[in-house]
């Protein structure tokens, strides 16, 4: 009898952590990536594991949400976690890595083991053999986009995404900018931030720029959704909301001492490392859809920025995602059709490392049933059972994609009284429930 083979669609982050489970457990996997064949609007590279957007994966630290979700994803084996902390560059309490060498280890870890095959094709219909995985990401193809909306029945639902400009080290001013982290948290003594400061007038006319900048035209479908994502708002709309939005936002001022004034800024741009050479900084917060000329001119008005060398513009794309309380239970698995199970974006979650632990739970659960046994959800004391519960839980006609965060766990019993307490007893207990599912 021939081995049953999963096939798992998608070669992002979820696809890849999914596909990386299965063969934990002893089970032969398809991973189907359709790059570089066909393009997306947002890759650049053929690697699995590609970071389009910010190369942070958020915060490490253990009384913060996405810290606690990595601290999670490390306990159940991840992946892709270990080579997020494998190729780390320093970004203070942020675990921030080289992206193409992040993409390159997961690329190298996945071709090297034997239980994986990849194929590069793009698959266009609702896998027919089953258990499967669909993590094809926030760029499916438009054809499996289609193929899923006719399948789950449900209409499929979209917001638009935007990525951040990446300049050179050597073409920012450092007698303008200068280093520093908030709350001393960096890894360099002098700060792993580099902060570009504007006073009061500079900032306003940079605001005013920005509301008034000629941005990229909406293309067919896209021009029928105007929704965006409210986590990841291109600075041109921030600043056409508000004036003060960007003050109180990506360009919040407050903890960068700027060491020539001994004061904090009105506000300023950060810029965090990009890669492991330290070369290549991001600008941090400043998604746009901005046409790139006036990228260049506007974002070279940034204080430290007069000369900066664009290695890449900033760019908007949209994504995809199904409407997963009316889809998914919180095995991931597909209420309609057992062994069909979603993970990563196209899931309904937000957020890089949701997007990891999404495809965790949906290699292990896609394993289980190989294996004739029952999917199993995780604790909802624990983050990323949280997010798997809202997925399933979720008001469907009000859904919108979710990233970790404490206000989806359930309420402590005896709640600390000050937000950093209450944070860590969250975290306290999630790990205990997590310890005690994997043990008990």
């Amino acid at each position: 009898m021939e081995p049953i083979v999963v096939d798992v669609i998608g070669g992002g982050l979820a696809g890849c952590e999914a596909a990386w489970q299965l063969a934990r457990r002893g089970v032969r996997v398809r991973l189907f990536e359709m790059r570089p064949g066909v393009p997306t609007p947002a890759h650049t590279t053929a690697n699995l594991a590609e970071l389009v957007c910010s190369n942070s994966l958020g915060s490490k630290l253990p009384d913060r949400a996405t810290g606690l979700l990595l601290a999670e994803l490390k306990r159940l084996g991840s992946l892709l976690a270990a080579s997020a902390e494998k190729t780390s560059v320093p970004a203070g309490g942020a675990l921030a890595v080289d992206r193409d060498a992040f993409s390159a280890e997961v690329t190298r870890a996945i071709a090297a083991e034997p239980l994986i095959e990849v194929v590069r094709c793009e698959v266009r219909e609702i896998p027919a053999n089953r258990p499967a995985v669909i993590a094809a990401g926030p760029l499916a193809s438009d054809a499996l986009a289609a193929a899923l909306q006719a399948f789950t029945g449900e209409e499929n639902l979209a917001f638009f995404d935007a990525i951040a400009p990446i300049v050179q080290l050597d073409s920012v001013d450092m007698n303008i900018a200068y280093r520093a982290s908030r709350r001393d948290r960096g890894e360099r003594e002098d700060g792993d931030y580099i902060n570009c400061p504007l006073n009061k007038e500079q900032y306003f006319a940079f605001v005013e720029a920005l509301a008034k900048a000629e941005t990229f035209p909406l293309h067919g479908f896209e021009r029928d959704d105007k929704r965006f994502f409210e986590g990841c708002l291109a600075v041109e709309v921030l600043a056409k909301r508000d004036p003060l939005a960007l003050r109180f936002g990506p360009m919040r001022g407050v903890g960068l001492d700027d060491p020539k004034t001994g004061r904090w800024p009105f506000a300023a741009v950060q810029l965090r490392q990009d890669n492991l050479a330290d070369t290549l900084y991001n600008l941090v917060g400043f998604q746009t859809n901005l046409k790139w000329p006036e990228q260049e001119r506007i974002f070279r008005t940034i204080p430290g920025l007069e000369n900066a060398a664009f290695v890449r513009f900033g760019q908007m794309h949209r994504n995809t995602f199904v409407k997963a309380p009316a889809v998914l239970d919180a095995t991931l698995e597909c209420r309609k059709a057992p062994g069909l199970f979603l993970a990563g974006q196209i899931a309904g979650i937000e957020g890089y490392l949701g997007s990891v632990g999404t495809g965790l739970l949906a290699g292990m659960n896609a394993a289980r049933a190989v294996q004739g046994l029952p999917s199993q959800t995780l604790p909802r004391e624990t983050m990323l059972g949280a997010l798997c519960h809202y997925l399933a839980n979720a008001a469907p006609a009000e859904f919108q994609p979710m990233k970790a965060n404490f206000g989806i766990l359930p309420p402590l019993e005896k709640p600390p009284k000050s937000k950093r307490d209450r944070y860590q007893a969250y975290a306290t207990r999630a790990l205990a429930a997590l310890d005690e599912w994997q043990h008990g």
